[in-house]
């Protein structure tokens, strides 16, 4: 019998999701963000999902585009780190494939190539401005000159400017207001849509929304936020990962469970055996007490996460046999709350998913 651990992806949930998304600026269109394989979801699956309502896709580099372009996906597709060779822009023209320029050095070889394709049409080019998150992007003082220059190309069909905020999640924090004060600057005097959002922009900053929209993890249902947000309270998970009891044993007060022997009972317990491990992407840093969900109500870990097989405390569970499924996160348990426990964000426990989890899909609307 195959291992019984199952990544179960909601596609209608996903939907909503991006549903949500768009109804917080109705009046602005949306790039669904799938990068790392739709956060772990399965890019292909989620975009054909979205194809019918997605204004675009958004991923980080050409090859996860070509990717959903082998697979029959036309919709347009940003590449969000753009370009990294010249030798890719014949490509992106080609496959309809949209990109980030966030560097002087990129656009110096855009004009450089264009210069040698003069023929050259279509283009649309997203200029990154760096506004505060100084990761990527041009500085503010350079962006209206690279605005200049990217109209010159008769190649350019369409501009967008777009940034990124470092602290959007964290909304009493002064970062975001003064992004947005030097990405005012910066576009000054230029008629040029902007895109700014990321998920936490799209849920709390209404001022910031603009014509184009970038939700990431929440069309995944996880919140970017640590605390209660009234947006995020509508989402709806876009995973389940479940996994079973593969062995059930009884130990005495005083004995310990797993490496390190960190978690010793206290009275006598039953200790049930899972099939994950942080070999699948559930996390080694998950402690003793992470909840599960089982036959209806929670339990939690009882001792670390080895490679393939996890432990947790079946007191309350006199019932609990082999074979039974547990919720590792879903509904019951948010991916969220395990992300909490193990000291990260989910958009690691999501993207960091391995292939031997297997991935089933459910869809109101078949497609």
């Amino acid at each position: 019998m195959a291992r019984n651990l199952i990544a179960q992806v909601d596609l209608s949930a996903i939907r909503h999701n991006y549903q949500l998304a768009r109804a917080q600026a109705p009046q602005a269109r949306a790039v669904a963000i799938i990068k790392a394989d739709a956060y772990g979801h399965g890019a292909i699956q989620v975009a054909r999902s979205l194809e019918s309502e997605a204004d675009a896709f958004g991923v980080a580099a050409i090859e996860e585009a070509l990717e959903l372009r082998d697979a029959g996906i036309t919709r347009p597709v940003l590449l969000l780190e753009g370009f990294f060779e010249t030798e890719e822009l014949p490509l992106i023209q080609q496959h309809n494939l949209w990109t980030a320029l966030h560097s002087i050095e990129q656009l110096e070889k855009l004009e450089a190539y264009l210069e040698r394709h003069p023929d050259s049409r279509g283009l649309h080019v997203w200029l990154k401005i760096d506004s505060g998150m100084h990761r990527l992007g041009i500085e503010p003082a350079l962006a209206a000159g690279a605005l200049q220059r990217l109209q010159a190309l008769p190649a350019v069909e369409k501009l967008v400017v777009m940034s990124h905020f470092a602290c959007a999640d964290e909304p009493q924090r002064p970062h975001t207001e003064r992004q947005l004060q030097q990405i005012d600057k910066a576009v000054a005097g230029h008629s040029v849509d902007l895109s700014l959002c990321n998920s936490a922009g799209v849920m709390h900053w209404p001022q910031a929304h603009q014509q184009w929209l970038r939700p990431g993890i929440m069309l995944y249902g996880a919140s970017p936020f640590t605390e209660p947000q009234t947006v995020a309270s509508r989402l709806r998970p876009g995973m389940t990962l479940t996994t079973e009891i593969i062995a059930v044993r009884d130990v005495q007060a005083g004995e310990s469970v797993g490496y390190g022997a960190s978690w010793v009972a206290e009275k006598p317990t039953r200790i049930g055996t899972l099939a994950v491990g942080y070999a699948d992407g559930y996390s080694r840093h998950a402690p003793s007490g992470t909840p599960v969900w089982l036959n209806g109500r929670r339990t939690a870990l009882a001792g670390r996460v080895s490679m393939d097989m996890s432990t947790i405390d079946l007191s309350l569970h006199p019932e609990a046999k082999p074979g039974d499924q547990v919720e590792l996160w879903g509904a019951n348990v948010t991916v969220n709350e395990v992300a909490d426990w193990c000291g990260t964000i989910p958009y690691t426990l999501l993207s960091g998913l391995t292939r031997r989890v297997k991935r089933r899909y459910t869809d109101d609307q078949p497609f």
